[in-house]
């Protein structure tokens, strides 16, 4: 698991390698300074070294100091270097496995939980790994290495580390065995209150018009309230480890100035310098100690963003692509063969029943049925979003398994019921059909989508910028604007999904009329509430709990489907009345 992440380094990982070696520089260093002190003290203050001597030393210090400074901020700056790098790549790495997913894949993790997972998780493991590989091998050297020169000056008095050490080692393994499953309960934690602020932020003009807030201040206060318990409860082990780091390091130096110093005292084979040296190669080995306790808890804490992580990772994608295909899409023609369909792959839990259907290339048609009839199940699989569980559909002479996808979906166009601009300026938005397109091209669009005369009438015209999500548009122009680009595509297949909904019937009628004139070669699939927007197509659909119940034109429609006949008569009476 940590191999496959750690492999995002790519080209940072000179940097990576070139840190520990930075490290090492600074170590070395930072372990002859307490020895050059002890020599000081013991020749040039206490000795018959004089002045010159302790002058020569304290100057040779100040040097190793600097050089140990010069290593340390080198090493800072390769290291963050690496870590930032690894970051960006690890997220980039992420956000595209994320744009290959199916419709199936996306559903199966939350939003909220992908955007944590590409935020908060990835900067945990960059964290780790920059900790790593500045302390990684300079705290086991500093560790080793203050050691032999401790047992060097004293090995009776080095048994009290030696006596230390384990201890330490039993409260690591404790905190380390408990604190990974509440980091993984944290992170959920987290998931859960990014989904409540992503849903309050989309629809916060339906807070504001309902007078919600104070509920959604309460609503987020639970979610905030459950982070903050998670986190108490996880950070409840890890800040035992500092003060048990702590207790320890002082007890040593304690013991260590009370029988230092007697061997001091009664000249047991120890100088103050010698004293000196070792208190300073005592700090070094409990702070390398304090240093390698801290990394093992960040490979904790991090251990549970690595495997979000990777889960995003080894998703198996359940639409297969076949990039190696040459098809093209011959005409417009769709045909279902006897196809079923599940979201959730159960067989005994269908959402399309057995759907046998031939249309033309060229074609018109509509599909009506009652809310859950699975009307937009049915053409979300013409573009393969998803996969039929059984049977065959084939477009454009060919099954749609054996296209590739850019390909498929290069000549299907598709306007959803939910309808999608990105900031920007209008014109940027359109260029998403063709990004090619002239501005003829682009203006004949949004002619034909009844789109143009609107956006003439804003001061900047196609370079209106529009907010996220095209927030300074009305729902009728950015269903417009959708169809425009969609159309930009030329596409053999063009989909609206209840795409003029928002649109009065003069202006629908106008759509549907540069369709019949612009689009005589291409196969349109409208999906609509109001039979008035499908009933003049060559054929209509009509679905009901996720079965064909019906297809022909409007007339015989009438004449042999009660539904249809229904459905047509109480909206004829409602505009009536």
């Amino acid at each position: 698991m940590y191999k496959k992440i750690f492999s995002y380094l790519g080209e940072y990982k000179k940097y990576a390698i070139l840190t520990p070696l930075v490290m090492i520089g600074e170590v070395l260093m930072e372990i002859l300074i307490p020895y050059v002190m002890a020599e000081m003290i013991n020749v040039g203050i206490k000795g018959d070294g004089g002045t010159a001597f302790t002058v020569k030393a304290g100057l040779l210090m100040i040097l190793m100091a600097v050089v140990s400074l010069c290593f340390g901020a080198l090493g800072g700056m390769t290291a963050a270097r690496a870590g930032m790098g690894f970051g960006k790549n690890l997220r980039g790495a992420l956000f595209n496995k994320v744009q290959d997913y199916s419709f199936a894949n996306v559903d199966k993790f939350s939003t909220a939980s992908l955007v944590t997972r590409l935020t908060t998780d990835v900067t945990n493991v960059q964290n780790t790994l920059m900790m790593l590989i500045r302390m990684a091998i300079r705290s086991p050297f500093m560790l080793v290495g203050a050691t032999i020169m401790a047992v060097k000056i004293s090995p009776k008095l080095s048994t009290v580390f030696f006596i230390a050490i384990p201890l330490l080692a039993l409260v690591l393994i404790f905190i380390m065995t408990n604190a990974h499953p509440r980091f993984t309960r944290m992170l959920k934690k987290y998931d859960a209150m990014n989904a409540s602020v992503q849903e309050n932020l989309i629809g916060i003009r339906v807070v504001k018009a309902f007078v919600r807030e104070r509920h959604e201040k309460e609503k987020f206060q639970v979610s905030a309230e459950d982070v903050r318990s998670s986190q108490i409860m996880a950070e409840k082990l890890i800040i035992l480890n500092g003060p048990a780091m702590q207790i320890s390091m002082y007890a040593c130096i304690v013991a260590i100035l009370w029988f230092g110093g007697n061997m001091v005292i009664n000249g047991s084979g120890m100088d103050t310098g010698d004293l000196s040296g070792f208190i300073s190669y005592i700090t070094q080995i409990l702070s390398s100690l304090m240093a390698l306790s801290f990394i093992f808890i960040s490979l904790v804490i991090s251990r549970a963003s690595i495997g979000r992580i990777v889960e995003i990772l080894d998703e198996d994608i359940d639409i297969k692509d076949k990039p190696e295909s040459e098809l093209t899409l011959e005409d417009g023609s769709i045909e279902f063969k006897n196809v079923d369909f599940s979201y959730s792959g159960n067989p005994d839990n269908l959402t399309l029943t057995n759907i046998d259907l031939k249309i033309k290339s060229g074609e018109t048609v509509g599909i009506i049925g009652g809310t859950g009839s699975a009307k937009t199940s049915l053409v979300q699989l013409i573009p393969r979003l998803y996969d039929v569980l059984d049977g065959e559909l084939i477009v454009g002479g060919h099954n749609v398994k054996d296209y590739c996808l850019d390909t498929l979906r290069g000549d299907v166009a598709m306007v959803l019921q939910k309808n999608v601009l990105f900031s920007g300026t209008i014109k940027d938005n359109l260029k998403w059909g063709n990004e090619n397109a002239t501005d003829e091209e682009i203006e004949n669009a949004c002619k034909n989508a009844q789109a143009h005369d609107f956006i003439l009438s804003f001061p900047d015209g196609y370079e209106t910028v529009l907010g996220q999500g095209g927030v300074n548009v009305s729902g009728g122009q950015k269903q417009r604007l959708c169809i425009a680009r969609a159309l930009l595509k030329n596409p053999k297949i063009i989909i609206l999904d209840d795409s003029t909904s928002a649109v009065d019937t003069a202006t629908d009628s106008k759509i549907r009329e540069a369709f019949r004139r612009e689009l005589a070669d291409t196969t349109a699939i409208i999906i609509a509430q109001r039979i008035s927007s499908v009933q003049d197509a060559d054929r209509i659909i009509v679905l009901d709990d996720g079965k064909v119940v019906a297809f022909d034109s409007h007339e015989k429609l009438m004449e042999s489907c009660e539904i249809y006949r229904e459905v047509y008569e109480s909206q004829v009476k409602g505009v009536e009345e």
